[in-house]
C-alpha cells in the first residue's frame, strides 16, 4: 500500500489506508479470536503487520514493546496509531474520526486501560503531576476551566492530540501551560520510595523490602508501607479474623495463587506489589488499585469505581491518607 506523505491530499490519504487497514485487520482479529472485536492481541498483531509499508509509525514495531514498558510510554506508541485520523466532535471510532477525549480513551484502551469517555472525568482519573517539567510521556494534559480539551504528553514539550474540527490526530506543541497533568503509569524513585517507608513509621528491616519490591515492580514511592501499615501495623505475624496472614494480610489462597509464603515478608510483599502493579495497571487509577487489593478486582470491574462498602471506602481513604494523597 502507498500512501502520499507530502502535499495537501497527505491526511486524506492517510486517512483512506488507516480505514483500509481497520477493515481488512477486523476480519483477521475476528478469524483469530472467533469474535467479531477489533480490539486486544489479535487486532494489535494484524494490526501492526499490515501497517507495514504504509508508512506508519513503526509498523509492527509498535506491539513489540519497543516505544517502552511502562503505561504511559505504550499509550503513546498506542496514539501514534492514528495519526491523521480527521477530527470528529463525539468521534470514537478511528475508522470514521475521533475528538480530543476520544482519541485519550482509545489509545489508553489500546492498553488495558479504561478511562471516562469525557475530557473534564479523564483530568480526575491516576494521580496529579506539578507541571510540566515533571511530565513525563503518557501523561494526560487537560486545558481551560472546565476542562474542554485533552491530549497526551510525548515529551520535549510535544503532545498528540485531536485539536479541533477541520484537523487531524497528531503531534503538536503543548501550546499553552494545562491546568491539570494526570499520570495513569506509576512511577518510582527508589531513594523516595526508602524515605516514604521511613516516614510511615516502617522499621528499618521492612523499609528495605518495601523499597526493592517499589523498584522492581514500578510502584508509587510509599504505597507498598502505606498498605502494610493499613494492612497490620507492620506485624509479620498478624493474623486476621477472616484468616488474612502476615505482614500484608494475604488471604492463604491469594498467597498460593501469587506462589508465597504470606508470613514471610519478603515474600509476602513481592506477592503484595505483584498484586497493585496489575491492578495499577488494568484500573489506570491509585485508589482504584487500592480498592482491589482490599475488596477484590472483580467488585472494582463491578460498580466500576471504589465500591460502595464502608470498610473499603474506608480503607482507601486510610491508605491515600498516609501517603498524603487527597
Amino acid at each position: 500500500m502507498t500512501v502520499d506523505t507530502a502535499g495537501p491530499g497527505a491526511a486524506l490519504a492517510r486517512m483512506a489506508a488507516i480505514q483500509t487497514v481497520i477493515a481488512s485487520v477486523s476480519g483477521t482479529a475476528a478469524r483469530a479470536t472467533g469474535t467479531s472485536a477489533t480490539t486486544g492481541s489479535a487486532f494489535d498483531s494484524a494490526y501492526g503487520a499490515a501497517l507495514q509499508g504504509t508508512g506508519d509509525v513503526a509498523g509492527g514495531d509498535l506491539f513489540a514493546g519497543n516505544a517502552g514498558t511502562d503505561v504511559g510510554s505504550r499509550a503513546v506508541t498506542a496514539a501514534r496509531r492514528y495519526l491523521g485520523v480527521p477530527y470528529v466532535w463525539g468521534g470514537t471510532d478511528p475508522a470514521t474520526g475521533l475528538d480530543c477525549s476520544g482519541l485519550v480513551q482509545r489509545a489508553y484502551a489500546d492498553v488495558g486501560v479504561r478511562l471516562p469517555r469525557v475530557a473534564a472525568d479523564q483530568a480526575r482519573a491516576g494521580t496529579a503531576v506539578p507541571d510540566l517539567a515533571h511530565a513525563r510521556p503518557g501523561d494526560l494534559l487537560a486545558f481551560n476551566s472546565p476542562v474542554t480539551h485533552i491530549a497526551i504528553y510525548v515529551g520535549d514539550g510535544k503532545m498528540i492530540a485531536a485539536p479541533k474540527r477541520g484537523d487531524v490526530v497528531k503531534v503538536q506543541d503543548v501550546y499553552t501551560t494545562p491546568t491539570a497533568i494526570r499520570r495513569l503509569g506509576p512511577t518510582v524513585d527508589t531513594g523516595a520510595a526508602t524515605s516514604a517507608g521511613a516516614a510511615s513509621g516502617a522499621p528499618a528491616a521492612l523499609q528495605q523490602l518495601f523499597a526493592a519490591a517499589t523498584s522492581r515492580y514500578d510502584l508509587p514511592a510509599g504505597l507498598l508501607a502505606a498498605v502494610a501499615k493499613a494492612e497490620s501495623g507492620f506485624d509479620t505475624r498478624a493474623v486476621s479474623s477472616a484468616g488474612a496472614q502476615g505482614l500484608m494480610q494475604l488471604m492463604p489462597a491469594t498467597a498460593r495463587g501469587l506462589g508465597v509464603d504470606p508470613l514471610d515478608p519478603a515474600q509476602a510483599v513481592d506477592g503484595a506489589a505483584r498484586m497493585l502493579s496489575r491492578d495499577l495497571g488494568r484500573f489506570g487509577s491509585l485508589d482504584l488499585a487500592v480498592a482491589a487489593y482490599n475488596a477484590g478486582a472483580g467488585a472494582v470491574q463491578r460498580y466500576g469505581g471504589v465500591p460502595p462498602y464502608a470498610e473499603t471506602q474506608q480503607y482507601v481513604r486510610r491508605v491515600l491518607g498516609y501517603l498524603g494523597v487527597s
